[in-house]
């Protein structure tokens, strides 16, 4: 099982930033697919969720109008729109799939700052 981000990056206030996580090695349309994310200093939390065929998503209140998750069932993709980064956005993001198990991808670091 794998799943793998695409890299993060420095990114200004303001600005955008797509993170994409390929998954291999399980039935991926099967599972719902979530991006956390995990500050220095803080727990791990919730960005955004999203249901196996795509229908349903959920997202935390301080990303709400701001981020979007989708998933590419056919690509085993599922990606997170970032628009209008705060520096509070600052943290690892990491990719997960849940349904009877739990998997994680590696983390990508993205960092917001002029």
């Amino acid at each position: 099982v794998q799943l793998v981000e695409s890299r993060g990056g420095l990114v200004q206030p303001g600005g955008s930033l797509r993170l994409s996580c390929v998954a291999s090695g399980f039935t991926f349309g099967r599972y719902v697919m979530s991006w956390y994310r995990q500050a220095p200093g803080k727990e791990r939390e919730l960005v955004a969720s999203i249901t196996s065929g795509g229908v349903s998503t959920n997202y935390a209140d301080s990303v709400k109008g701001r981020f979007t998750i989708s998933r590419d069932n056919n690509k085993n993709t599922v990606y997170l729109q970032m628009n209008t980064l705060k520096p509070d956005d600052t943290a690892v993001y990491y990719c997960c799939a849940r349904l009877f198990k739990t998997y994680w991808g590696q983390g990508t670091q993205v960092t917001v700052s002029s």
